[in-house]
């Protein structure tokens, strides 16, 4: 097991390996950030809504409410991650809104 999880992440970053070019830079783990939260359908399901940025078809907002969501989910879940992470402007007025709630 030890073996493919190492050949898993070198092979990963040769070029064409991954159907998507995007995909490894997008993981998780590669910006020191945790996830954002992921939604399917329907939009509304049991009483949880798919926030609307997500559904506006506005690919910015959304990169920016990913990332807004991962360094929130950070910040509250392992903040140890974020000592190590050199916090844009953007970021650093996030938290310090997080800490004055």
């Amino acid at each position: 097991l030890g073996t493919m999880v190492v050949m898993d992440s070198v092979i990963r970053l040769l070029p064409g390996v991954l159907g998507n070019e995007q995909s490894a830079p997008q993981d998780s783990f590669s910006d020191g950030l945790l996830e954002h939260p992921h939604y399917t359908r329907p939009a509304d399901f049991r009483g949880y809504q798919v926030p609307e940025v997500l559904l506006s078809g506005n690919h910015a907002k959304i990169d920016e409410w990913r990332h807004y969501q991962s360094l929130k989910r950070t910040y509250e879940r392992r903040p140890d991650l974020l000592q190590k992470r050199e916090l844009t402007s953007q970021e650093k007025a996030w938290i310090e809104e997080w800490k004055n709630r």
